[in-house]
């Protein structure tokens, strides 16, 4: 027993934004499956629909207002949790450690809020959920993780290229094209946040 306790001791909760994130979309999940009917299935579950899912409704109602963060929880089923939060878990962290859980937290959050509006407006009969403009977010903004003094590296500007411009390509090429704006939206916030918190560098790259 006290071997245990020892080894659990040792597991160090390394990235607590991200693992949180992880756990509380899990959480979603298995909510989801618990009150998911026969003929919808967990997307159209009624904790989906009340919490973890994003649409337009009265601004009467108070679970909007948690629905237009909490749709980045909420999943259709286990294979799309586990595309998401594989990669999640694979960027993540050295996001986290290269820029702090407070930035992390918030870059996260904003992107929830806007993608969740974008839907809103743009798509309003339509219910969005998941967790991949988080992922997009995260794609775009680790390609400024080598971002050096003076320099914009190739990897940046192709990164922008080919995940930005494969979304517009599939969102004009297809009929369902919700997904893709989300994506869009998710990997332009990547892009915002990634030149906010590198500033400095792209700045003193201006002025050489």
């Amino acid at each position: 027993m006290e071997k245990i306790k020892n080894a659990f001791r040792k597991i160090d909760y390394n990235s607590p934004v991200i693992l949180t994130f992880v756990i509380l979309s899990f959480a979603a999940y298995l909510l989801s499956v618990a009150t998911a009917d026969l003929t919808g299935g967990t997307a159209m579950s009624k904790s989906n629909i009340l919490l973890f899912s994003v649409y337009r409704c009265s601004l009467a109602d108070p679970l909007a207002y948690i629905r237009v963060f909490g749709h980045v929880l909420g999943h259709a089923g286990i294979d799309h949790y586990l595309g998401n939060m594989m990669l999640i878990l694979l960027i993540g962290p050295m996001l986290e450690e290269k820029y702090g859980s407070k930035n992390m937290l918030i870059s996260m959050l904003f992107t929830a809020l806007i993608t969740g509006l974008v839907n809103i407006l743009i798509f309003p009969e339509t219910m969005l959920l998941g967790a991949s403009g988080i992922v997009f977010m995260m794609m775009l903004l680790s390609s400024f993780v080598n971002l050096k003094k003076g320099r914009i590296p190739l990897t940046l500007l192709l990164c922008i290229i080919v995940f930005i411009g494969r979304e517009v390509v599939a969102g004009i090429a297809n009929q369902d094209n919700i997904s893709n704006f989300a994506h869009i939206i998710g990997g332009l916030c990547g892009a915002g946040f990634g030149y906010f918190l590198n500033r400095r560098k792209f700045s003193e790259t201006e002025t050489k």
